[in-house]
């Protein structure tokens, strides 16, 4: 059986801890895929003092070259893209064509991030005196510790890993437990990049043990971590309490609005592919749909004919339209809250249990699942679920609509529906999230633009994107004074 292992001073190397899990296939638990030991506080605590060495150089390579090496592990992981996809569908259990579409973003997040190294500039600032010249630069900020969760096993560590590096900063990385084979082998597309011993290194373990080794190391300066809310907030407290920098992603409860007047084919495309894909298991994952009371049950019949068409079984075949959910615990989430939707009088239209077919017998499966008439103050309207289990709310207005898309803690993505030009700009300046679509699900982003949310979904800067460099490294401003006299009067 594998055993799999951390990365740490550019080797990889087992771990000395003594507790042990299984790496299971979620859509068939039948089949054990490895063996995590996870590692111990001491086994954190040396990889952020490698990293910490390794920085002091890595620092002074100049950012074109540190980009070089971001782009030839980006090469490697597109010359390894369905290698490492199969792996994570094995592991993680979303469809393989989702897990190439990740790799894909993956490997696009990384090519930008690498170009940046020849753009990662300061500017100059005309100043006051004359003869005087003031001008600003970046540099790396030192050890970053990245925390990531097993939904997107590759292309969230990478949004994290590749601007760290090539900004100039080393890393630890904490991939979640239940993905450590994807994991693996992007580290050894970095690896054999050529990047220099130390500076990136993961250790596999739990949040308690490795997670807060890390958050709370002295020689750690930013922590970036995408996970549950509760614990995210908990790290940002943490690393507030340091006086160091964080950044944290955490939950979502995405409404697409569906207007009167909308193109019902596409917004029924759009909700379906944003409810169910990747068994709604996404940060921005549709959980919630308004829609106007004129076009609500035309809408429903259309979404659930499709649903009814829906085949669950292995996602490795090219026929099945959606896998399991992660894990058993993730499982019994999903069908809690569908119990809970029951109780509180949400009307069930479909799904709400297990499949029966043999092809689902040993995996954590759950048929989709859409309720209606839920009412704003719902546990399942307002909770996230990460599972595919969607909720619809009847509204009478465009205005109330918008009232209850806003009604939610969180603020990550969002979509409306409408042929309306008024409506669609009303709607992208009064929404609460930090992204949203016109016409199009609250799936996806591209590797140029910003991610990120509003209210509880998320804290401190914003990922991807230019953006994303602002948190991953410090600006000096520098005043050079070439007048060679001394300056008189009251210095400012």
């Amino acid at each position: 059986m594998q055993v799999y292992k951390n990365f740490i001073g550019g080797e990889f190397v087992a771990s000395q801890g003594t507790r042990r899990i299984n790496n299971v296939n979620p859509a068939d638990t039948r089949e054990v895929l490895g063996e995590v030991i996870l590692s111990t506080k001491a086994e954190a605590a040396q990889a952020v003092e490698v990293a910490a060495k390794a920085f002091k150089e890595w620092r002074k390579i100049p950012a074109p070259k540190r980009g070089a090496i971001v782009a030839k592990a980006a090469q490697l992981m597109l010359e390894r893209k369905e290698q490492i996809a199969r792996t994570l569908t094995r592991e993680e259990g979303k469809l393989l064509s989702e897990a190439m579409g990740e790799m894909q973003r993956a490997i696009n997040i990384a090519e930008f991030c690498a170009a940046h190294g020849r753009r990662l500039n300061g500017e100059v600032i005309p100043l006051e005196l004359a003869n005087n010249v003031g001008y600003t630069m970046k540099e790396p900020v030192g050890v970053a510790a990245i925390i990531t969760p097993w939904n997107f096993p590759a292309a969230i560590p990478i949004w994290k890993i590749a601007p760290a590096l090539v900004a100039g900063n080393s890393v630890v990385f904490k991939p979640a437990s239940l993905v450590p084979a994807t994991a693996e082998l992007l580290m050894a597309c970095f690896a054999e990049a050529g990047l220099p011993a130390g500076v990136l290194n993961m250790v596999i373990g739990s949040g308690g043990e490795v997670g807060n080794t890390f958050v709370d190391h002295p020689d750690v300066r930013l922590v970036s971590f995408t996970g549950s809310t509760d614990i995210g907030l908990g790290i940002y407290k943490r690393a507030a309490g340091r006086g160091i920098r964080a950044q944290c992603e955490m939950g979502g409860k995405n409404p697409v609005i569906v207007c009167d007047d909308a193109d019902l084919d596409l917004a029924v495309s759009g909700v379906f592919n944003g409810a169910f894909g990747s068994t709604g298991q996404r940060c921005t994952a549709t959980s919630r749909v308004i829609v106007q009371h004129a076009v609500a049950d035309a809408f429903l019949e259309r979404l659930m004919a499709q649903v009814q068409k829906m085949k669950m079984g292995n996602p490795l075949d090219a026929s099945t339209d959606m896998g399991p959910s992660v894990d058993e615990s993730q499982l019994k989430t999903v069908l809690d809250y569908i119990e809970i939707g029951k109780n509180q009088g949400a009307e069930l239209l479909c799904g709400g249990d297990r499949p029966t077919t043999a092809e689902c017998a040993h995996g954590h499966f759950v048929n989709p699942t859409i309720f209606d008439k839920v009412q704003p103050h719902m546990r399942i309207h307002n909770e996230e679920i990460f599972g595919p289990v969607l909720s619809v709310v009847r509204v009478e207005s465009f205005d109330e609509a918008l009232e209850v898309a806003n009604h939610s803690e969180f603020g990550l993505t969002s979509s409306v529906y409408t042929r309306d030009l008024t409506r669609t700009f009303r709607y992208i300046h009064e929404i609460e999230t930090g992204i949203t679509h016109v016409n199009s699900p609250t799936l996806g982003g591209e590797a140029q633009m910003p991610f990120g949310g509003m209210k509880n979904t998320g804290v401190g800067p914003r990922e991807q994107g230019t953006e994303v460099f602002d948190f991953y490294t410090e600006t000096k401003a520098v005043y050079i004074d070439f007048t060679g006299a001394k300056r008189e009067g009251k210095l400012y």
